[in-house]
C-alpha cells in the first residue's frame, strides 16, 4: 500500500491528535479498501490473527456493525461487550472490566460511552490501543471522517468547498468532530440551529451561525442534517418537536439541483427531515454507510496493520 501504508496511529481519540496529512492518509487508504469492497471476496485480511473488542455502553447499529464489518473484512476476529447483564451490574470498575477482557488476548478496542473522555482515560490505563466510537457529547472522530470522505468521493476535492450542518449543534458529538476537522480538509462550515440549541462558545468560532434553515443552505455544497437528541437532553430546548420541525425541519422548498444530503443516523423522518426527501436525488446518507466501513478499515489497519 506504498505511502498509506506508512500511516501509524497510537489510538483514535478525536480528529484534533489527526494532523492534515495523516487524515489524507486516511482517506488513501480508505480508497483503496473501498476498491477491496467492490471485489466478490471483500476481504483483505491484513490483520489476520488479531483481535478486535467492541466495548459499546450505549445503543449502535450503524458503528457497531460498522466497525464489527470493518475488523472481519481484515481478517481479525471480533468480540461484543454490551454493558446490559455484564459484571458492571455488580460493582465492577469499567477499567476492571476492560482488563479482564483484554487478559483474553485483545489486541485493540474500539469504545462508545456516555462519558465525555472515556475513551482517553482508558487509552491511559490500556496497554492496547483505543478507538472512540463515540464519547458522550464529547467526538465522534470516525463518523465525521466518513461523512468527508464520502464528501470528497462525489465532489472530487473538499479545498473551498461549503458544508452546512442543521441540527441539534449542543449535544452532537458529530458536529465537534466536523468543527475541529474542517479547517484540516479546508472545508467551509455553516451552522443552523435554533438558539438554544447552539453553544454559546461556538458563535465565537468565526464559522457563521444561522437561525433559518433557507439561509444558512443557499449556495452550500452539502447539508448534514442532525437529529434532535432526545436521550441526551435534560431540559427540553424548545416547546415541542412540532416547533422544531415547522422551523428547523429541512425540507425540498431549501435544497437546489446539485445539493448533496447527509445525516448520521438514525435518522427521524418527518422532524428534522422531511419525508419527501427520501427522493432528493443527491441524498448520500446509504453511501456514507458503505464509506464508513471503508474508513473504518483505514482507521484500523493505520492503527493494527504491519510496519
Amino acid at each position: 500500500m506504498s505511502e498509506a501504508s506508512a500511516l501509524r496511529l497510537p489510538h483514535l481519540l478525536g480528529i484534533r491528535e489527526l494532523s492534515a496529512e495523516q487524515i489524507r492518509q486516511l482517506y488513501e487508504l480508505a480508497d483503496r479498501f473501498y476498491e477491496v469492497l467492490q471485489q466478490p471476496t471483500r476481504k483483505a485480511p491484513a490483520l489476520a490473527g488479531r483481535t478486535v473488542a467492541l466495548l459499546f455502553f450505549e445503543s449502535s447499529t450503524r458503528t457497531r456493525l460498522s466497525f464489527e464489518l470493518a475488523a472481519k473484512r481484515l481478517g481479525a476476529d471480533v468480540v461484543h461487550f454490551s454493558a446490559t447483564g455484564s459484571s458492571l451490574d455488580k460493582g465492577e470498575s469499567l477499567l476492571d472490566t476492560a482488563l479482564n477482557i483484554l487478559a483474553m488476548g485483545v489486541d485493540l478496542v474500539v469504545v462508545r460511552h456516555k462519558g465525555v473522555g472515556t475513551c482517553h482515560f482508558l487509552a491511559r490505563h490500556l496497554p492496547v490501543p483505543v478507538v472512540n466510537a463515540g464519547d458522550g457529547t464529547h467526538e465522534h472522530p470516525t463518523q465525521a471522517l466518513l461523512d468527508t470522505y464520502t464528501l470528497q468521493r462525489h465532489l472530487g476535492s473538499l479545498e473551498g468547498r461549503t458544508l452546512t450542518i442543521v441540527g441539534d449543534l449542543f449535544h452532537s458529538r458529530v458536529a465537534l468532530s466536523h468543527l475541529i476537522l474542517a479547517p484540516k480538509v479546508g472545508l467551509r462550515l455553516r451552522l443552523c440551529a435554533p438558539p438554544t440549541l447552539v453553544p454559546p462558545l461556538w458563535y465565537r468560532l468565526g464559522w457563521p451561525v444561522y437561525h433559518r434553515v433557507g439561509p444558512a443552505v443557499e449556495g452550500a455544497d452539502a447539508i448534514l442534517v442532525l437529529r434532535m437528541q432526545r436521550e441526551r437532553q435534560a431540559f427540553p430546548p424548545l416547546a415541542s418537536w412540532e416547533e422544531y420541525a415547522r422551523f428547523y425541519q429541512v425540507r425540498l422548498e431549501h435544497l437546489r439541483p446539485g445539493q448533496l444530503l447527509l445525516h448520521p443516523g438514525p435518522i427521524n423522518w418527518g422532524v428534522e427531515l422531511h419525508p419527501s426527501l427520501q427522493a432528493w436525488p443527491e441524498v448520500r446518507i446509504l453511501d456514507q454507510v458503505t464509506h464508513g466501513v471503508a474508513i473504518r478499515m483505514a482507521v484500523l489497519y493505520a492503527i493494527l496493520g504491519s510496519p
